[in-house]
């Protein structure tokens, strides 16, 4: 790295100006540095010219397989260069990427292409049989291609087969106010809804992460993270696009070789989540690579521990700790100059251009009246990067805004500094190893098991922090399910991270007179967990095994 770093403004002024669609903006960085490197995955790479040339052959291929603007075109894959290829050649024809986590079951993955109306599916080889069973009964049939070849996936075609050069480029329809992404989120209903993202967010969030990270140009930023997350997506892609930098990609996340890609790469910078941070500090110091050149990382959420690991034995001096949804991305952050506060989510996080406002927060009582320093409220955020709402539900849109402000559903309070301070989440969401799990999803899967009349899942405080699933359970009538039943049963249904880790059996759930579950009620009963049986099984598929060895 330079020893005289750029200001996160004199990153952005080195290229020229943009119009906030992300052709522009990769157009702006094209011009200024074609020849430098910017996306290396494994053996391959793209200098900025090549990645153009690259996204502009995709376009012109989707053309030809007919996605039009607007249209939607899901990807159902692990990390992969084409991934990041079709974010930005979806956007040139102004049509909408939907990123599906590769660990979705089939009933997941229909829901989600269905919801979404998908046109088309770019799948890993891995998926591809899923993604046939899940788009089986759709009206019309969206078509599908792998995202590289597979000798053993007959009859489907593969990007790199169709994709010519001689191919006529499509003119770039793409504007910062045309919706360039769906990202699914669970919510209190458990049905998940699919955020619409324009391209103009997408660009301001990008540039907002140079100011968050102070990425400087010569960074080689480490993606980790799944590229079907606003984390990967708008911070490491986005981010490293925005300061003309080098973004090393990962297929995934895998604690023992973690520091080897590390040192391998000459990654500068990463973002990871609290979990997998806490794996690697009790990783044995065998598996660590001296000298590497990782300065700066991004990490929620810390603690004494974990930092003193990550700045006296790893060699990582800054770590950001942050808060941010699905709707909101780069909205709130602990300042990269300073100061910082360990375990606060951080203050105001501004983005770079004049021509829009700046994120603004409040904290507010039900009454939505804002509430004084140090008092409990919920957390309202209004910022030109979120989201342009759910797709196809009105009615849970209109319900996440009051007065234009977004309502984050979680408890937090304001010090004096105008830090922010998470308390509790209102939402029956469990946050689960960087995902949010719907409570009411698992609630449905577990209850239609044959031998089970009802129950109510629960998030825990898990080891590594954040949450474990716990599944409280009522058993039908002379009915006798165990712990590992129930497992099973949501592992041939669900992605393998929202399998229970921890079940329970009980004679009823406490209920509301209009019969609703009090899950608080559940949380706030000591013995319960006491008498709960931890999850032994190995589930069906070792995919998120796979991934944190």
């Amino acid at each position: 790295m330079a020893a005289n770093k750029l200001s996160p403004q004199e990153v952005v002024a080195l290229y020229p100006a943009h119009d906030y669609s992300l052709s522009s903006l990769l157009q702006s960085r094209i011009t200024a540095v074609p020849d430098k490197s910017f996306l290396e995955y494994e053996d391959q790479r793209w200098t900025y010219a090549e990645f153009g040339q690259t996204v502009d052959q995709t376009a012109a291929w989707l053309r030809k397989r007919g996605l039009k603007a607007g249209d939607r075109l899901g990807v159902f894959s692990q990390n992969h260069p084409t991934t990041v290829i079709l974010l930005f050649a979806v956007a040139k024809i102004g049509a909408i990427m939907v990123p599906l986590n590769p660990d979705f079951g089939v009933s997941e993955a229909r829901y989600a292409l269905s919801n979404a109306e998908v046109s088309g599916i770019v799948c890993s080889p891995r998926n591809w049989q899923r993604a046939q069973e899940a788009c089986r009964e759709m009206s019309p049939q969206p078509w599908i291609v792998l995202n590289q070849s597979e000798d053993n996936a007959i009859g489907v075609p593969a990007m790199g087969d169709e994709i010519t050069p001689t191919d006529a480029i499509p003119a770039d329809e793409a504007s910062g106010d045309a919706t360039c992404l769906f990202i699914y989120t669970s919510g209190t209903t458990g049905s998940p809804k699919a955020a619409m993202h324009g391209q103009r967010g997408v660009v301001l969030t990008a540039e907002g992460f140079v100011v968050r990270m102070h990425l400087q140009p010569d960074e080689r930023a480490l993606c980790v993270l799944p590229l079907f997350h606003i984390n990967a997506l708008f911070y490491s892609v986005g981010g490293t696009l925005a300061a003309g930098a080098t973004l090393v990609l990962s297929s995934r996340f895998s604690a023992s070789t973690f520091w080897s890609v590390v040192h391998e790469t000459r990654a500068t910078t990463c973002n990871l989540i609290g979990a997998a941070a806490s794996i690697l500090i009790k990783r044995d110091r065998s598996e660590f690579r001296p000298g590497h050149c990782m300065t700066k990382m991004f990490i929620a959420p810390l603690d004494e521990n974990l930092v003193r690991v990550f700045n006296d034995e790893f060699g990582v001096r800054d770590l950001i700790e942050c808060y941010g949804m699905t709707e909101i991305p780069g909205a709130i952050s602990n300042p990269f100059p300073g100061p910082r506060k360990l375990g606060s989510m951080g203050r105001i996080s501004p983005h770079l251009s004049p021509d829009y406002p700046q994120p603004q927060l409040k904290v507010v009582n039900e009454r939505f009246e804002e509430v004084g320093i140090g008092e409990h409220g919920i957390l309202l955020v209004r910022t030109p990067t979120v989201m342009q709402g759910y797709y196809r539900d009105a009615e849970r849109t209109a319900d996440a805004f009051h007065d234009g402000w977004f309502i984050t559903g979680d408890l937090v309070w304001r010090d004096a500094d105008d830090f922010y301070w998470f308390v509790a989440r209102q939402r029956d969401v469990i946050r689960c190893r960087g995902e949010n799990i719907a409570g009411a999803e698992l609630d449905r899967v577990i209850s239609a098991h044959p031998d089970v009349l009802e129950a109510a899942v629960i998030g825990v405080p898990a080891e590594l922090g954040e949450e474990d699933i716990f599944a409280v359970v009522v058993a039908r009538p002379e009915k006798h399910p165990t712990a590992e039943d129930i497992g099973q049963w949501v592992a041939q249904q669900l992605a393998p991270i929202k399998i229970p880790r921890y079940v329970a059996f009980v004679e009823a759930l406490p209920k509301t007179p209009t019969q609703r579950v009090e899950k608080f009620k559940l949380k706030a009963d000591s013995q319960l967990f006491k008498r709960a049986t931890k999850i032994q099984i190995v589930p069906h598929t070792t995919r998120r095994g796979d991934a944190v060895r």
